[in-house]
C-alpha cells in the first residue's frame, strides 16, 4: 500500500510539473490502464459498480437490474388476474447505463482523477435507470384490463304477475380507474421489486337500487282476472285486496301492464262506439241513475278503467264490458291511493 501511494504521489508530482518526464509517461499509461474501469463510488440504478471493468459491470447490471425487470408482473382484482410479460412493455438499456458510468469515471483532467485515486475518495455518482416503456403497448394492457373487469350495473326492477310482485334486486357495476392503473403499472414496470399490482377500480351504482325501488313505486295495482281480485301494493308491500268484476267473454279486460292515465270523481260515462252499446254508442251520460260508472274513475287503457258499480251481484264475476268494477265504498277508498302514473298489471 505504501509503495502504491509513493508511486501515485510521484505520478501526481510529475503531472503537476507539466513536463514530458518519465512520471508523465507513467501517468499516461496508468490512465490507459483505467480506460474501461469504473471509478469507485459509481452506482448504476442503485447498484454499486465501482472498480469494475466495463464487461464485469455489464454482467452485474444485467443480472441485478435488467433481469428482475423482465420478470412477469401479475395484475389482480379479486378472483381475476392477468400476467403481464414485462419484456413486451419495457426495454432496459444496460450498455447505455454502463457507458454513462464510464464517462462519469473519466470526467475531468487526469491530475484530478489521480488525486482522487491517491486520496482514496469515491466519485459519488449515480447513473439512473435507463429503461423505455412502450407507451402504446402499455395503453393496450390498460384497455384490456378495463374491458375484462368492466361490469355494468343492473338496476332493480319489479316483475308483476296476477297475484304477486317479484323484486329483481340491483347489482353494482365496476369500472377500472384507467388513469390510476396506467400510472401504477408504469411505476411497477420500472420497479425490480414489484411482482404484483392491485388494479384500482370503483363501484358503479345502478340508476335504481333495491332500496330505492319501493320509493319509485308508492302504489302498484295487480288485477287477477281468474279469481276476481284487485290487489293494492303500497311501496311494494300488499296493503289491501278487493273483490272485483272483470270483462265478460268477448269483452275481456285487456291483459298487460299499463299505467293509470285518467282520474275522475263522479265521472260521466263516455259510451264507446261499440256494437254492444246499441243506441247509446258515442253518447255522454252524465252522473246520475243512468250512469253505470259510479263514484270514481281510474282509466288505464283505451276506454278501460276501474270504477264503482251499484250492481253488487256482478262483483266476483266476469260481467263487465271490459272495465274493472268495484263496490262503491271500495273504489272510494282506493281512489286517493292511486295517483296518475300508477302501474297496473292485468293478468
Amino acid at each position: 500500500m505504501r509503495r502504491r501511494i509513493l508511486l501515485l504521489g510521484g505520478l501526481v508530482l510529475a503531472v503537476l510539473a507539466g513536463g514530458a518526464t518519465a512520471g508523465g509517461a507513467y501517468a499516461y499509461f496508468w490512465d490507459r490502464g483505467q480506460a474501461d474501469v469504473i471509478a469507485a463510488g459509481v452506482r448504476v440504478a442503485g447498484l454499486d459498480v465501482g472498480r469494475l471493468h466495463a464487461a464485469d459491470a455489464r454482467t452485474r447490471v444485467e443480472q441485478r437490474v435488467a433481469e428482475p425487470l423482465r420478470r412477469p408482473l401479475r395484475l389482480a382484482a379479486g378472483d381475476w388476474s392477468l400476467t403481464v410479460q414485462r419484456s413486451t412493455l419495457l426495454r432496459v438499456d444496460v450498455d447505455a447505463m454502463v457507458g454513462a458510468a464510464l464517462a462519469q469515471s473519466r470526467k475531468g483532467p487526469l491530475r484530478q482523477r489521480l488525486l482522487r485515486e491517491l486520496r482514496g475518495r469515491e466519485l459519488a455518482v449515480s447513473v439512473p435507470l435507463r429503461a423505455t416503456v412502450d407507451e402504446t403497448a402499455l395503453d393496450g394492457v390498460v384497455a384490456r384490463v378495463a374491458r375484462e373487469l368492466a361490469a355494468s350495473p343492473r338496476p332493480a326492477r319489479v316483475v308483476p304477475s296476477a297475484t304477486r310482485l317479484r323484486i329483481v334486486p340491483s347489482h353494482d357495476g365496476r369500472a377500472v380507474e384507467r388513469a390510476a392503473l396506467r400510472a401504477r403499472l408504469h411505476a411497477a414496470l420500472l420497479d425490480p421489486a414489484a411482482t404484483s399490482l392491485d388494479v384500482p377500480s370503483r363501484t358503479v351504482q345502478p340508476a335504481l337500487t333495491t332500496a330505492g325501488l319501493a320509493r319509485r313505486f308508492p302504489s302498484y295495482l295487480l288485477v287477477d282476472r281468474e279469481h276476481f281480485r284487485l290487489r293494492l301494493f303500497r311501496h311494494l308491500k300488499l296493503a289491501r285486496t278487493f273483490r272485483v268484476a272483470v270483462g265478460r267473454a268477448g269483452l275481456e279486460t285487456p291483459a298487460g301492464l299499463y299505467r293509470i292515465d285518467d282520474r275522475q270523481i263522479d265521472p260521466s260515462w263516455h259510451v264507446p262506439l261499440s256494437s254492444w252499446a246499441g243506441g247509446l254508442a258515442g253518447k255522454v251520460i252524465p252522473p246520475g241513475p243512468a250512469d253505470p260508472i259510479k263514484a270514481r274513475w281510474l282509466g288505464f287503457y283505451d276506454g278501460a278503467g276501474i270504477h264503482g258499480t251499484d250492481e253488487l251481484s256482478s262483483i266476483g264475476t266476469a260481467a263487465s264490458h271490459g272495465c274493472i268494477r268495484m263496490a262503491i265504498p271500495d273504489v272510494i277508498a282506493l281512489y286517493p291511493q292511486v295517483p296518475l302514473g300508477t302501474p297496473i298489471y292485468v293478468g
